[in-house]
């Protein structure tokens, strides 16, 4: 009995201590790494690019003294509506015939010469705007009866309307520009026809506004003495804004003509805009950190309603959003689960609870996802900010909410 007891004894002090040595183990076991997941998927990708913008009439005028004189007290205020040839924007009483010289008159006859030049180069000009807003008119009606027969598309419609529009927009500014050195040849004309010596002290100039719109700035306006050529007054059609972006020379490349684009930030819902054209010359200019940056100016069209819009005014901050890429079905992950192996993109993907790094292949991206040419299959699940604790084989858990 005695033996027995001690056999007893000796198998419960065994089982005892394996008990303690499984408890051990489970103990010092390293715990799973908790984790973010996330998951290669098959869908739509978008890249984009965002930059601070300002709105600009296409066409700005700069109303200048035709004659030297004493221009009265401005008539007109900063927002008031103006009518082509209309409008009287100043009024100035010319210095009198009998102060100009034999000196200024020379100065005068040259003026108007060059006067004449410009008018002659203004209808060349109205000739040329003229036959490209036919052009663009044949352009449009070819591809509307493509359209017509589901030939074009959609893009390529709208992008020859826009033509024709920028093209009338243009013809426009060149007759108003034709107008304006009419007037300036007419009032260099008449002071050289008055008899010398003569004072005409009734005699006024009134400066019209040489297109529809509204008074954006107000040069001058108190009663003062003023040289022939002196500003005077800005106007400008607010119904014909464009939208101006200073991209990055290496983004610009990238903007197609024609590209879709978005107008946000502007104190109003989003508005579809489309890129109008990629001026070919970079500027530097220095960034809020003191770098200078090569820059080029992308001008954009924005094709929401007038209505939509009609609060944005000559110079007001937007930030423009414009499409440089978009498919509708790669596979993808979030940019979160990308890190650096190397010269190569990785990821963790979660097998059998631990982690593997796999090697992976990457197209193009955006803020939030990048297209993933080789490495993943859709459905796999991959580590989202994975810290220093993964690494290759360490066990994981998703954290709870994951």
């Amino acid at each position: 009995m005695i033996m027995l007891s001690r056999h007893k004894g000796w198998a419960l002090f065994a089982l005892v201590l394996i008990g303690i040595a499984v408890a051990a183990a489970v103990l010092l076991r390293p715990r799973p790494v908790l984790v973010d997941l996330g998951r290669a998927e098959t869908g739509s990708l978008a890249v984009t690019v965002e930059e601070e913008a300002h709105t600009r009439i296409r066409n700005l005028f700069t109303v200048s003294a035709p004659v030297s004189g004493r221009v009265l007290r401005t008539p007109v205020r900063v927002g008031d509506t103006v009518a082509e040839g209309e409008t009287v924007l100043a009024t100035i009483l010319p210095t009198p015939s009998g102060l100009v010289d034999e000196r200024t008159r020379s100065e005068l006859l040259a003026a108007l010469t060059a006067a004449d030049a410009a008018t002659d180069l203004a209808r060349h000009e109205i000739g040329g705007r003229e036959a490209e807003v036919r052009f663009a008119e044949s352009e449009l009606e070819r591809k509307q009866s493509l359209s017509g027969r589901n030939v074009l598309s959609r893009e390529a419609l709208e992008e020859a309307e826009t033509r024709v529009r920028t093209a009338q927009h243009a013809l426009e500014a060149a007759q108003a520009e034709l107008e304006v050195r009419r007037s300036r040849r007419t009032e260099i004309a008449a002071r050289l026809e008055e008899p010398s010596g003569s004072e005409q002290p009734d005699r006024k100039v009134h400066v019209k506004a040489p297109v529809s719109g509204e008074v954006l700035r107000i040069l001058q306006e108190s009663e003062s003495i003023v040289p022939a050529g002196a500003p005077l007054v800005e106007v400008g059609d607010l119904g014909d804004l464009e939208v101006v972006a200073d991209l990055l020379s290496t983004d610009a490349v990238q903007v197609e003509v024609g590209a879709p684009a978005r107008i946000v930030d502007w104190g109003g819902a989003p508005l579809d805009a489309r890129v109008a054209e990629v001026e070919p010359i970079a500027f530097p200019k220095i960034s809020a950190l003191g770098i200078e940056e090569l820059r080029a100016r992308v001008v954009l069209d924005i094709k929401a309603a007038p209505g939509t819009w009609q609060r944005l005014g000559h110079g007001y901050r937007v930030t423009a959003q414009i499409l440089l890429w978009e498919a509708d079905s790669v596979l993808k992950v979030p940019v979160a689960s990308l890190f650096r192996e190397g010269e190569d993109w990785a990821v963790f993907v979660v097998q059998a609870g631990r982690a593997a790094v796999r090697k992976v292949a990457i197209g193009r991206m955006n803020e939030d996802e990048a297209q993933v040419l080789e490495g993943l299959e859709p459905g796999d699940r991959v580590v989202l900010y994975p810290s220093d604790r993964v690494t290759d084989g360490a066990r994981l858990a998703e954290r709870a909410g994951g």
